[in-house]
């Protein structure tokens, strides 16, 4: 799951963070993105995608709203940006919400980083996870396009989850997909054959992925700034528990490799 994130970048280094070269061939309502440290679903964020008819390398920089509302959508319907903020990679060929973007409306979002919260009974901790070199994360997204009853043609996004890597399962259980280079980013974006998909849409599990706990302040949409980001101490009690799970991963590994050893 990913239903916040850190975006700050300026609107011009979006195409180098996700591996484009030249100038887009266009770009398209850019004076509506706010760099922001907790944007969350209906915030406007721009995004990279393939220009409409090209066989080249031709991309465009389109700043759209996060939470997808899909091009079927009644228009005196009132938008809810929280329903499709994300789709899970696994079932994007057998919902029609999906399915039918993955031919000619795949995208790319560039963010510094994302939070994910911790449940404990009920309690919930934030984390911020990041690339340990601060290098942004590009993560794969759909996009589509509606038209409100006021005759506004409101394009916007969904970013694409699947299950966590090994890594991350003691925080969550999903993870948006992120495109961890250049090869990645360009098969998402600009291959025809959606059987090569698969190479992509998977955990990164590579570990240079890390992460910290920050404030619960930053559940609140309307908190931003850098605090958002600044680590916090946990409770002693809150890091035996973590430290507890890893444990008792490491004890289970231990037993079933004793297990293997005995037959």
């Amino acid at each position: 799951m990913c239903g916040r994130a850190r975006c700050t970048l300026r609107a011009d280094d979006i195409p180098r963070a996700t591996h484009r070269g030249g100038q887009p061939s266009r770009a398209i309502d850019l004076d509506r993105y706010r760099p922001c440290y907790n944007c969350a679903p209906g915030w406007n964020l721009p995004v990279v995608r393939r220009e409409e008819n090209s066989d080249g390398d031709d991309y465009v920089l389109h700043c759209m709203k996060w939470g997808l509302i899909p091009s079927f959508t009644k228009q005196n319907e009132k938008p809810d940006h929280y329903k499709m903020f994300n789709a899970r990679s696994e079932s994007i060929y057998e919902k029609a919400s999906f399915r039918r973007l993955i031919p000619k409306c795949r995208c790319v979002v560039a963010v510094e980083g994302f939070y994910e919260w911790k449940k404990d009974g009920s309690k919930k901790q934030p984390y911020y996870i990041h690339f340990k070199d601060g290098r942004p994360l590009v993560f794969a997204a759909l996009y589509d396009s509606w038209k409100s009853s006021e005759g506004e043609i409101i394009y916007t996004f969904t970013i694409l989850t699947t299950s966590s890597s090994p890594a991350l399962q003691w925080l969550h259980d999903r993870m948006p997909i992120i495109l961890g280079d250049k090869e990645s980013t360009d098969t998402w974006l600009g291959c025809s054959s959606s059987s090569k998909f698969d190479t992509v849409l998977k955990p990164y599990g590579e570990p240079d992925l890390v992460w910290y706990p920050v404030t619960p302040a930053m559940g609140k949409p309307s908190f931003d700034g850098p605090e958002c980001i600044k680590g916090i101490q946990l409770k002693k009690e809150d890091k035996n528990k973590i430290s507890k799970f890893f444990m008792r991963k490491e004890v289970k590994k231990e037993e079933e490799d004793a297990k293997g050893e005995e037959k």
